[in-house]
């Protein structure tokens, strides 16, 4: 009896509440990155990635975010190579639980 109540319990906690999967974004700091078309080629090099939900390019910080979609992911390799095969430099690679949306609104509040 205390075993099939113990299921029971644990059944009803883990139904009860239901589980949310984490937005994972990447959040790479780019130098080079100076005008308007900078950002577009680096914007589309990214969103043709099969794992790409979205992305966001801010100039003024030198922030390239890439949103996956569920379930994917890029490596820091893969990043590195696209960004530095379109002609800039890295400098360094985040992960963020946060959505593009939510990073975007974020930088330009600053």
């Amino acid at each position: 009896m205390n075993k099939l109540l113990s299921a029971l319990i644990i059944s009803i906690s883990l139904f009860s509440n239901p589980v949310f999967a984490a937005t994972q974004t990447i959040k790479a700091s780019v130098n080079g990155m100076v005008c308007a078309f900078c950002a577009q080629g680096i914007e589309k090099k990214m969103r043709a990635q099969p794992q790409t939900k979205d992305v966001y390019v801010n100039l003024k910080q030198h922030i390239v975010a890439i949103e996956l979609k569920d379930g994917q992911t890029l490596s820091n390799d893969m990043i590195k190579s696209l960004i530095s095969d379109a002609g800039y430099n890295v400098t360094s690679i985040e992960t963020s639980e946060y959505s593009v949306k939510q990073l975007k609104t974020e930088m330009e509040a600053k």
